[in-house]
């Protein structure tokens, strides 16, 4: 099987949906020998910034000297980007290779007449089968979606558990309060593994207190009261917290700073645990963490930033963003979203701002809203607005509009965001 074999075996599977359960992957991953089982894990869950604490916890570690495996979804440059060892993609022949071990698997459960996996089960197998390969020392394991029937949750070797922020997300398969997503969240938690927890809303910090208590697990939650000299910028923020002394990073957004003192928690409980992460490690591997997507600038005059606010909570953040670092500028928006997301509450959230708003469909996801069907949608809110004919289209369209001085911001969906990028490069290189 060569790469796009692979990809080929793998879009076969994509047909099938999703669903939630951990019975397949367990009698998938017993084929395979279990290789999680001889693996370490810090397994984190959230709604939103789960993948900037797992940026800056897999920096800091790579800084420590740790050979550090980080599975993430979803992608936004590179399919491959999902599976990564020090910031490294998984290469294709290493991928076609161990793709051909679980589809010889997948077809023994076929053949036997067993239910059969689906794709994000069958990329969290390969996860698992490249990281022990490699001989990773710790592997940073994002949830695909909740924690409590997630297939990452197939795990029992964690050493740590994280919790970032938890709001109102996919309500039809997680619960429609905060408690009962906070309770599929928790479900991630391991038997005296500690947790550690973003401050949560009052419902969502109890669930998971009583889930800690249950597993005895001993339970951190960030502490917004402990923050000293915080400097917010656009390039670069700052604070001091607890005993870290001042830490400096490059992730922008008010969010981002509780973000990192998740992570700072994190590296505590590390420290506390035996592993050896010297001050200097966590100095540079905070200040040298990237993470596209999140808040991101793209271009300058005009400012383009991307950020994946796809629910209430994150577009809130957004919003808090735009108006502290862009408050008396004017704004485009290029907005796409999926279908069966809150958008009218997106909408509500981010549209007053804007000068005028471009419409988008997520390319490739049946999942996608229509861009006129969203287009009407915000017309309710802010009657400057149109459907862009593409990506590209929405682009070129924004930069004729707005003046150097003028930001852009690209937002929803993550999965257009790498999209977006492409068409920025290609329109500046005109």
């Amino acid at each position: 099987m060569d790469y796009q074999e692979a990809r080929g075996f793998i879009e076969k599977i994509s047909a099938g949906g999703s669903k939630l359960g951990l019975d397949t992957i367990a009698s998938l991953l017993e084929l395979l020998e279990n290789p999680q089982d001889q693996l370490k894990f810090i397994h984190i869950a959230g709604t939103n910034g789960k993948g900037s604490v797992l940026a800056y916890l897999s920096s800091v570690l790579e800084k420590s000297g740790y050979r550090v495996g980080r599975y993430i979804s979803p992608t936004l440059f590179s399919y491959r980007e999902r599976i990564q060892i020090n910031g490294e993609y998984i290469s294709r022949e290493e991928f076609a290779k161990l793709t051909e071990l679980v589809a010889e698997a997948y077809g023994k459960m076929e053949e036997r007449g067993m239910d059969l996996p689906t794709v994000f089960e069958i990329e969290t197998a390969i996860s698992f089968l490249y990281f022990l390969e490699k001989k990773c020392d710790i592997v940073l394991l994002e949830t695909g979606m909740g924690g409590r029937m997630d297939a990452t949750n197939i795990v029992k070797t964690s050493i740590l558990t994280v919790i970032a922020s938890i709001s109102m997300d996919h309500m039809e398969f997680l619960g429609n309060s905060i408690a009962e997503i906070a309770w599929n969240k928790a479900g991630i938690l391991k038997p005296g593994v500690p947790v550690v927890s973003a401050q949560q809303e009052k419902e969502a910090e109890k669930v998971i207190e009583e889930e800690a208590q249950k597993k005895g697990c001993p339970a951190v939650f960030v502490d917004r009261n402990q923050f000293a000299e915080v400097h917010f910028g656009l390039e670069e923020q700052s604070f001091c917290y607890k005993e870290f002394g001042k830490t400096v990073i490059h992730l922008a957004g008010e969010h981002q700073i509780e973000n990192a003192a998740l992570a700072l928690e994190c590296i505590g409980v590390l420290r506390r645990q035996g592993y050896r992460i010297g001050e200097d490690a966590v100095k540079r591997g905070m200040e040298e963490t990237r993470w596209k997507g999140r808040f991101s600038v793209i271009h300058e005059k005009p400012l383009v930033v991307i950020d994946g606010a796809h629910n209430p909570d994150a577009a809130l953040r957004l919003r808090d963003s735009i108006l502290q670092y862009f408050k008396n500028r004017k704004k485009y928006y290029i907005f796409g979203v999926f279908s069966d997301k809150e958008y009218d509450k997106i909408i509500e959230i981010t549209a007053g701002l804007a000068e005028h708003i471009y419409t988008i469909e997520t390319p490739g996801n049946p999942r996608a809203l229509p861009k006129e069907a969203l287009a009407e949608a915000v017309r309710r809110k802010n009657p400057s607005v149109e459907a862009a004919d593409s990506i590209a289209d929405a682009v070129e369209k924004s930069f004729q509009a707005a003046s150097k001085d003028d930001v852009i911001i690209a937002f929803g969906s993550l999965s257009f965001l790498g999209e977006i990028e492409k068409a920025v490069e290609a329109y500046r290189d005109k």
